[in-house]
């Protein structure tokens, strides 16, 4: 089994260095111990950062934070309250995912500044997100969470996405060529130009979304989306909740390949009952 070690920011005596992430003087960041040479953590060991529910972690330039040791496990201590990492200052301020098999639970997740173009960056295999959170605080984040095509086998469990009502945003979650992908229990509310979740550039095999709640505000009532055709997977047990009474609901999910179960609804008037998806295979231009 890996080494347990410990994150606060809030302690009086955190600090950054090889003798720290003890009970009793941890850490400062998350990014410096999953970052630097220096750290006693260790690849492909199963180490656990283990974060105080007060810890805030402020992230104000491309891979200011730097999640670099494979199948390292950050996790939130247990509590009502959730860590924070805070993304400001730049547009391209995020947190990269570089190594393979990390687990990351528990986080809450705010962007600070308009038009963050992807502050949850995955470029790496087996990358499990649980029980997370994003806000949108000020503006609209542009796209949250991006993937390439090394991010196969992600799962996404238990999002919460709490997005802007205005526009601004394009997708909460961008897929790009990665296998096997996992979304489920999910909660995302925002206003998506071009879907809460996108298939985008190169196509995306077997992803599956299921057990979960999409409401978009915007009016190309777009929820999962093959933007470029040829991406293949299962939808099932979905409420999608719609903005353009005039919209034709059947292209709420738009990917010819696509396949779905019967116990998907869809919405798209206040004080209307939702209706069992009417879906005819189709893509958006």
């Amino acid at each position: 089994p890996g080494n347990v070690y410990f994150v606060d920011s809030g302690a009086t005596n955190a600090a950054d260095n090889a003798g720290a992430g003890t009970r009793t003087q941890p850490f400062a960041t998350v990014n410096w111990p999953m970052s630097n040479a220096n750290s006693p953590l260790t690849n492909n060991r199963g180490d656990v950062l283990l974060v105080h529910p007060r810890h805030v972690e402020t992230v104000t330039a491309a891979a200011g934070l730097n999640l670099n040791i494979a199948r390292a496990i950050v996790l939130a201590m247990p509590s009502a309250q959730q860590p924070q990492i805070n993304f400001t200052t730049a547009v391209g301020a995020d947190m990269d995912v570089s190594a393979a098999g990390i687990i990351m639970a528990g986080f809450l997740f705010t962007g600070g500044i308009d038009a963050l173009t992807g502050p949850i960056d995955v470029n790496a295999a087996d990358f499990h997100l649980l029980g997370c959170e994003y806000r949108d605080v000020t503006g609209q984040v542009t796209d949250c969470i991006v993937c390439d095509a090394n991010a196969d086998r992600m799962v996404i469990d238990g999002l919460v996405y709490r997005g802007a009502t205005a526009a601004g945003s394009a997708s909460a979650i961008v897929l790009v060529g990665n296998d096997d992908v996992i979304i489920r229990n999910l909660y995302i509310d925002g206003n998506f130009s071009a879907g809460a979740i996108e298939c985008r550039t190169t196509a995306v095999p077997r992803l599956y979304v299921g057990d979960g709640y999409i409401r978009t505000r915007n009016s190309a009532d777009l929820c999962i989306r093959d933007l470029i055709t040829g991406s293949t997977g299962v939808m099932e047990r979905l409420f999608l909740s719609l903005q353009d009474n005039a919209a034709n609901i059947t292209e709420a999910i738009t990917g010819a390949t696509f396949r779905l179960s019967d116990n998907i609804w869809v919405v798209n008037l206040d004080n209307e009952k939702a209706m069992l998806l009417n879906w005819i295979a189709s893509t958006d231009a």
